[in-house]
């Protein structure tokens, strides 16, 4: 047996499915185990077990099957380039065939500005901590990530901050907050000196800017951000579950 332990059950199961299901212990396209086996696995009920497999299925990480049981998609891993409606850039670059890598290129506290106040329903001048990172595939420097968070969401203080996480990791290591969906705006943009100088591309080069606005569950905005995103090394992809 496998115990779960200090996250709640469902919440343990998921993550542990969905990594299986991301280093390929269940291939695509195979029969996954049955609830009862799950349940007896992990040492839960089979109702918490088809609540969180129930989750994997809507977002088409798994098919369930009436009398059959539950299979791995065949775009499984097209679906984990993505949580909610964000693009997980570490599980992108190794569906790509790459070994990804974060760099944390600066980090600041500064005051909100209006816009980013408004973004996060905080008064302007509030105090926000910012983070750079570089994103790398194997050695090639591909994403330049900027992301903005309420400082008064962090237990500690900026220096004690580990800025090289995903930005899904370190909202839920020091804030103690889940990111449950995303706004992304996806529009082109030329490369300014900042960005080609850290991707290693010519000024007014074409690039993708992707504007995200990260909340809770409870519609809590969490974090803000720009990332440039080099398409020429790396393919975005969005795989939707209709149900």
């Amino acid at each position: 047996m496998t115990p779960l332990q200090t996250k709640p059950l469902a919440e343990r199961l998921e993550d542990i499915l969905r990594q299986r299901l991301r280093e390929g212990f269940y291939a695509p396209g195979s029969r996954m185990p049955s609830e009862s086996d799950l349940a007896e696995e992990f040492g839960i009920s089979r109702a918490t077990v088809r609540t969180v497999l129930a989750k994997l299925a809507a977002r088409g990480l798994v098919l369930r099957r009436h009398g059959e049981g539950t299979y791995v998609s065949a775009h499984v891993q097209e679906a984990l380039t993505h949580f909610g409606n964000v693009w997980d850039f570490n599980v992108l670059i190794e569906s790509s065939g790459f070994t990804p890598a974060i760099r944390l290129l600066a980090r600041e506290s500064r005051p909100a500005t209006e816009t980013e106040a408004r973004a996060l329903a905080l008064e302007p001048g509030t105090t926000l901590f910012s983070f750079w990172r570089l994103f790398y595939a194997d050695d090639r420097p591909v994403i330049l990530a900027n992301n903005l968070c309420p400082a008064a969401l962090f237990r500690q203080p900026l220096e004690a901050v580990d800025g090289a996480l995903h930005i899904r990791e370190l909202l839920r290591r020091y804030c103690q907050r889940e990111i449950a969906f995303a706004v992304t705006d996806i529009h082109a943009v030329q490369a300014d000196a900042l960005a080609a100088s850290h991707l290693g591309k010519p000024v007014g080069m074409p690039l993708l800017a992707l504007d995200i606005a990260f909340y809770s569950q409870h519609n809590e905005p969490l974090a803000i951000g720009r990332s440039y995103f080099d398409d020429t090394s790396l393919r975005l992809s969005l795989v939707q579950a209709w149900r």
